[in-house]
């Protein structure tokens, strides 16, 4: 079956959307100006949460539920619930929304792709949901099984596009190796992908990603460029999730996210216990003066680190902040690695041999990763440069790769170039072509050996347990848990339950 991919594109037949202050019009902006035509007759569902928002803040429940022509009949919770409000991780149950009376479906508890039944009497399943272009950040993954489950099912998938926060062009960080796909690297794409939502959907369908392309609608934004950032798009940020709760937060997330996971027990954190989330890298043991000089002497463009020192829980920790002062040409995935570089020659502990020598368990990593090259690399006493400069061939393929399936081109921009390079102003130039068909690309053939494997670890529900203490007991996360268990409701776990618990030799 060919994927039937309809590009809304408005900006030639209707006006432009008076939009307050904002230079941007999203995806669900566009849908209203258009009076949701492409959903009239339809019953709907929702994959949402509190960033489900239009230009004015308003949600997208309300904006569906008042929809003339429209009936929204249930709403879906990605990580972090539809209320925005559950930590990293946590499993959610399916609930009633008290406010409107829909169910709330989840797709991060008992199951990750939405299925038959949860699809049953839909027409489309509408997805608006603000990512942060980081590949980790799961709401690509949720966005990606619901099209497959709705491909199967035979409902119209509709994605309302939004900004990506980083912008169009960053193409930066490790692609996914195919052993080590999960929720967090469940498509093969750099860690900073330089896509929207509605475009990665399109790759997802063209590249035969899933096993069955959907019947995929997308809803494209007017007056956004590759070039933009969030700043630049005139509109509020609304948190994404508790540790994203600024516009400049996934530039952030982006620049040491990988570094926190090699950090842990070390005593280092990034910031997320504080309200400065991945902004710091601060430890009780660490010389601000010395850290700061020493990423400092490493010439990173775009980005400073200025000493920090702040008292959390009755303990005095030092270390830098982290100031990005051009957001769109700063090396943020790198910066990840220097931290790591920076951080020895300021304190003499390295790392990441000290987790090694707590044989800490790096299937977190790896996957977050998306390949345990890097893990090898660090092993190796490779330098942050080292390992940066490894990922070029990935970074140059996939930007090749991706360009069929951009929705938005800046003028100036003549062929698709790393982030690093600086860009003049520019203008939009939309796409035409009302009705694209793609003939998807057959699955990608793995060619890596698989991870030699151990048997999983069968343990026993003691009374009080759950599968988030479960997870932290044994140095893995609540997703691995669900993904070795499908099927269980982890979220009414009962004593004397069996659980698997996946197991990987690290070599």
């Amino acid at each position: 079956m060919q994927a039937l991919i309809r590009l809304i594109l408005l900006v030639a037949v209707l006006p432009l959307v008076p939009v307050a202050s904002a230079q941007v019009q999203l995806g669900s902006d566009v849908l209203a100006a258009n009076g949701f035509r492409e959903l009239q007759g339809k019953r709907v569902g929702l994959i949402t949460n509190p960033s489900g928002v239009n230009h004015s803040g308003e949600s997208t429940i309300d904006l569906l539920r008042r929809a003339p022509g429209v009936k929204l009949v249930a709403l879906f919770g990605p990580e972090h619930g539809v209320y925005g409000d559950v930590k990293a991780g946590e499993l959610i149950g399916e609930r009633t929304d008290k406010r409107t009376g829909l169910p709330v479906h989840s797709l991060y508890g008992a199951t990750r792709k939405p299925t038959p039944a949860m699809l049953r009497g839909l027409d489309a399943l509408v997805y608006d949901l603000q990512d942060t272009g980081v590949r980790s950040y799961t709401f690509i993954s949720t966005m990606g099984l619901a099209m497959e489950a709705c491909a199967e099912a035979g409902v119209e998938f509709c994605v309302l596009d939004r900004p990506n926060p980083l912008g169009g062009e960053r193409v930066e960080g490790p692609m996914v190796e195919n052993k080590f796909r999960s929720f967090v690297g469940q498509w093969n794409i750099p860690y900073a992908y330089g896509m929207t939502c509605g475009e990665l959907a399109q790759m997802i369908n063209g590249e035969g990603w899933i096993r069955k392309p959907c019947r995929l609608t997308v809803i494209p934004m007017n007056g956004w460029r590759r070039s933009m950032v969030w700043r630049d798009t005139g509109l509020r940020w609304t948190p994404t999730s508790p540790n994203v709760p600024r516009g400049d937060s996934p530039l952030y997330y982006a620049a040491t996210g990988l570094f926190g996971e090699l950090a842990g027990g070390s005593g280092a954190s990034v910031g997320t216990k504080l309200k400065r989330p991945f902004e710091c890298v601060i430890a009780p043991w660490l010389d601000a003066a010395r850290m700061s000089a020493a990423m400092k002497g490493f010439g990173l463009g775009g980005v400073s680190f200025p000493t920090f020192s702040v008292t959390h829980e009755g303990q005095r920790l030092h270390g830098v902040l982290l100031k990005v002062n051009d957001p769109v040409h700063a090396p943020l995935v790198a910066i990840n690695f220097y931290l790591l570089d920076g951080l020895e020659q300021a304190s003499g502990r390295d790392l990441f041999a000290e987790a090694v020598k707590r044989k800490r368990n790096f299937q977190m990593f790896d996957k977050v990763s998306g390949t345990d090259d890097i893990r090898r690399q660090l092993k190796a006493g490779k330098s942050a440069a080292e390992v940066v400069e490894s990922w070029t061939p990935g970074e140059e393929a996939f930007r090749r790769r991706r360009q069929k399936y951009l929705l938005y081109t800046d003028l100036a921009l003549t062929k698709a170039a790393p982030a690093n390079e600086s860009k003049p102003p520019a203008t939009v130039e939309p796409k035409s072509a009302p009705v694209v068909e793609i003939r998807p690309a057959p699955p990608p053939i793995a060619t890596d050996s698989a991870p030699q494997s151990l048997p999983p670890l069968i343990i026993t529900v003691s009374n009080g347990d759950s599968a988030a203490k479960i997870a932290q007991d044994l140095g893995i996360s609540a997703s691995d848990i669900a993904e070795a268990n499908p099927g269980v409701n982890l979220n009414r776990l009962k004593a004397g339950q069996k659980l698997k618990i996946p197991r990987t030799q690290v070599k």
